[in-house]
């Protein structure tokens, strides 16, 4: 796979620079854009790139405004099937503009990530390759009532997952979770901690989440979780279901909160946040947190 970067900023410096570690075979091409562009560009072409190469992926990481316009355009010069543009800030790419530019890509396979380690297989061929080492985190934990192992599956783009995972060893496994979210701050991770709107939380928390869905996955299970108690559920009668409206997770395209056959909504131990934007949005209060061991 011959893949073409464009990246704007240090959080771009900082995925590139972890993305080269492992695909530098593959990356052909990397163009750095100017991040103190306006967020209005009437005319793209001095903007364009000379000597293209060409590519199969392109990958956009912190390009903010009309400059994300180029991307489609950089994908036709370079023969590009598929498209990447992440977003760790509110304002980087707003709806309108993705809109736009998934018109201008027209058949060109194109993903937003929001943030980048939310990425997962879309069936897409060049963006299902590039997911098996970086998009939204997996690991493989050997633990018994400590950590002994853990092996990275796929690391986010900027790294983290890597570093969280290194500092796990010899953990208890009990406090395993917190000490990724703790380690995930130290790291720190560069996305925004401004409200995105779309997602009803902080993109910073948002990444967060993710590493700790891993550790929790890699283990098998949770010490803590919002847990819906379904005798008091109503199954959205009344409510119309504003657990999952609220849900950050859900927002980012994860099933957190899914409706079951009964109508009653569900909450998956391994995704939850535990933000509890859903407990104060459940008008009959029937979501709470629990801390205790929950097998996932």
């Amino acid at each position: 796979m011959k893949i073409y970067i464009l990246s704007s900023g240090n959080y771009g410096k900082r995925v590139v620079n972890n993305l080269a570690a492992q695909l530098s075979s593959q990356i052909v091409g990397l163009h750095e854009v100017d991040e103190e562009l306006p967020e209005f560009i009437e005319d793209l072409t001095p903007y364009l790139p000379d000597n293209l190469p060409e590519s199969d992926l392109i990958i956009a990481v912190g390009l903010k405004g009309d400059i994300n316009l180029l991307v489609p355009e950089i994908a036709r010069k370079t023969g590009a099937k598929s498209i990447i543009i992440s977003s760790n800030q509110p304002t980087q790419i707003p709806p309108g503009l993705r809109n736009e530019v998934e018109r201008d890509a027209g058949d060109i396979k194109t993903v937003f990530a929001k943030p980048f380690c939310t990425l997962k297989p879309t069936g897409d061929q060049y963006i299902d390759e590039f997911v098996q080492c970086f998009g939204k985190p997996e690991l493989e934990v050997d633990a018994h009532q400590l950590i002994k192992k853990v092996e990275v599956k796929r690391d986010a783009p900027c790294g983290c997952t890597a570093y969280v995972a290194s500092a796990l060893e010899s953990v208890p496994v009990e406090d395993a979770e917190f000490v990724a979210a703790e380690k995930f701050h130290n790291y720190p991770c560069l996305s925004s901690m401004a409200k995105d709107s779309e997602l009803n939380d902080s993109i910073l928390h948002v990444a967060g989440y993710q590493i700790k869905e891993a550790v929790k996955r890699g283990l098998g299970f949770t010490c803590k979780s919002a847990v819906v108690e379904q005798e008091e559920c109503q199954g959205g009668d009344g409510c119309q279901h504003l657990c999952l409206k609220v849900c950050p997770q859900v927002n980012a395209g994860e099933p957190t909160i899914t409706v079951q056959d009964d109508d009653k909504a569900y909450i998956d131990p391994a995704s939850c946040g535990c933000c509890e934007l859903c407990i104060s949005e459940c008008p009959y209060g029937c979501i709470e947190i629990v801390e205790e061991k929950i097998d996932v």
